[in-house]
């Protein structure tokens, strides 16, 4: 997991796709924590990101550093104690302008049941699952 995070992190965007009834939304990303083992993004309550989550908490984030990339594969659940977002909060300081751990609008999520392929087109793909 910590490879995947530190890919993620080096990339500094990642896209995270979603689905919205039959459409598939894709935005970009820059959000990547670890906390207590897990791996966490964050986003807004408010946000139709977090209201397609909701709906269907299978995603995909794709990143690309060099001419390497990942995909990963993961179910996002929702982590609503306030350590954890705390936590986001100060890994990320600059989001405290728009966030604060106890808005009800600032929202974490870990991936669970995580498949990431690392690859490129010149060595065979890596995967990692956590």
């Amino acid at each position: 997991m910590k490879e995947v995070y530190d890919f993620l992190k080096k990339s500094g965007t990642y896209y995270l796709a979603t689905v919205d009834g039959a459409q598939a939304r894709v935005r970009p990303f820059g959000t990547v924590d670890l906390f207590e083992g897990k791996l966490y993004i964050q986003t807004g309550k408010t946000k139709n990101v977090s209201k397609q989550i909701r709906a269907n908490p299978h995603i995909e984030i794709c990143a690309m550093m060099g001419d390497t990339w990942i995909r990963i594969q993961a179910v996002a659940v929702e982590d609503d104690r306030i350590e954890a977002r705390q936590h986001m909060l100060d890994t990320y300081p600059q989001l405290k302008a728009r966030y604060a751990a106890e808005d009800g609008n600032t929202q974490v999520l870990y991936l669970k049941d995580a498949r990431a392929i690392i690859e490129s087109f010149s060595s065979a793909p890596k995967v990692i699952q956590f």
